[in-house]
């Protein structure tokens, strides 16, 4: 019966650590933000912004109207977000194709135009449509850079 014992007890840890190791790398790692100049907007607009005087200080964006998308594996979020001034001054979701209900992240235009950035605090019970809307958000801001 001893024997037995240690069988299960081999079989055992080497399950769990069979477990532990696949979860490990299957983890997905947050991703660095990549910049990517992907400019879609035919409008031009001067390269500095004047602040006070003869000040003038570079804008980080470019006016202009921009889409960006977020996948993931429960569906995608495409937003349109519009720069004016380096401010974001507007955010709509353009297509929800989620798992999840629309509900869940209906509110987060609004975040972002309150913080403006892309970083919206974490939806309870819908982190997939957060972090796709939070990655949509941020791709068109990246498109919208100045370079």
């Amino acid at each position: 019966m001893a024997k037995m014992k240690k069988k299960w007890v081999a079989l055992c840890s080497t399950a769990v650590a069979a477990v532990y190791a696949a979860g490990y790398w299957s983890t997905e790692v947050e991703k660095p933000e990549v910049l990517v100049n992907r400019n879609y907007s035919s409008t031009f607009v001067s390269s500095k912004t004047s602040v006070s005087g003869n000040d003038e200080v570079p804008s980080k964006y470019i006016d202009g109207t921009y889409t960006g998308m977020g996948s993931n594996r429960r569906g995608m979020i495409q937003v349109t977000v519009a720069i004016k001034n380096d401010q974001i001054t507007d955010v709509e979701i353009s297509d929800f194709a989620m798992h999840y209900s629309i509900d869940d992240v209906i509110g987060m235009p609004e975040e972002v135009l309150q913080i403006q950035s892309a970083k919206v605090v974490n939806v309870s019970g819908a982190t997939y449509s957060t972090i796709a809307f939070s990655d949509a958000v941020q791709d068109a801001l990246n498109q919208a850079l100045r370079t």
